[in-house]
């Protein structure tokens, strides 16, 4: 009798490991141990990841994976470790899949069920929110604004009444533009922090009004991976809106353009233009 002859397929493991923010001393022994002992490590950018690994003297294989990559390149990851590689994914700085291409790596893994281990390290969130000097019991994170003004004035208008802390990453080059726009929708009276460069040799945190702000960086020049953090929103009194509108009415009267009135008792009321132009609207005889 010939006894069966039974293939045992080895699937690998998907390691999701963070790394620093800034500071290279700032791993874990389990993160220097994972990757050691994987196969391969999968990484956002290929020169970043080696001066981790060449600080502490790893050698390994590495295959680029970013924001731009193809399908082809996440499917070419899941084969490797379906057939038995293990593969570590590291993102430039902090916890992979918050807000990079990672979240479609373990989506995919998921679908496979291929077994995904998570290595916990660095996060420029919870360094950013622990050093701030904001409400810590719940916060927000947005990822980063669109880039687009109307878009992320939308966002920004929709945070207005949230009472958590609120965390927002910025590109160095849109951060003038992001202050502007928390100035327009959210007004000057929370406070704002802007953190940047956690944990490197010129970090900055940088706490105050969103005018304070926006005048110190129109001087300065920010550089750098930034967190922007906006206090919550304080409890305030429901606002009686047929109140302000006739207020909006009298102004009118007096002679004051339309759009005039509609800022001026924004201002003095601490709500949204666009919510006082809307009832104004829908209650015009």
């Amino acid at each position: 009798m010939v006894s069966e002859l039974k293939v045992v397929l080895l699937v690998g493991k998907l390691y999701i490991c963070a790394t620093p923010i800034g500071n290279l001393e700032d791993v874990t022994i389990r993160l220097l141990n994972t990757l050691n002992q994987v196969d391969t490590i999968a990484c956002e950018d290929t020169r970043h990841t080696v001066k981790l690994l060449n600080y502490y003297q790893i050698k390994k294989p590495l295959i680029s994976y970013h924001a731009h990559s193809h399908q082809e390149r996440e499917d070419y990851i899941i084969e490797k470790i379906l057939k038995g590689e293990n593969i570590a994914y590291v993102s430039d700085a902090g916890m992979p899949g918050i807000s990079d291409p990672g979240e479609a790596l373990v989506k995919k893994a998921i679908l496979q069920a291929i077994d995904i281990e998570v290595i916990p390290g660095p996060s420029a969130v919870i360094t950013a929110l622990a050093i701030s000097g904001l409400d810590t019991s719940s916060f927000l994170f947005l990822g980063f604004l669109p880039t687009k003004t109307k878009k992320r004035r939308s966002v920004l208008a929709s945070i207005a009444n949230m009472e958590h802390t609120v965390i927002i990453y910025e590109a160095p080059h849109r951060l003038l533009a992001s202050l502007n726009d928390i100035n327009d929708e959210l007004g000057d009276s929370r406070p704002i922090v802007v953190a940047r460069e956690l944990t490197k040799k010129f970090e900055e945190i940088k706490r105050g009004t969103v005018k304070e702000l926006l005048e110190y960086y129109s001087e300065v020049v920010p550089k750098g991976e930034i967190c922007i953090l906006i206090g919550k929103a304080e409890e305030k009194e429901e606002v009686e809106f047929a109140q302000i509108i006739e207020e909006v009415k009298m102004l009118i009267a007096a002679g004051v353009d339309k759009k005039e009135a509609f800022k001026i008792k924004a201002s003095e009321y601490s709500v949204k233009k666009s919510l006082i132009y809307n009832y104004f609207v829908q209650n015009e005889d």
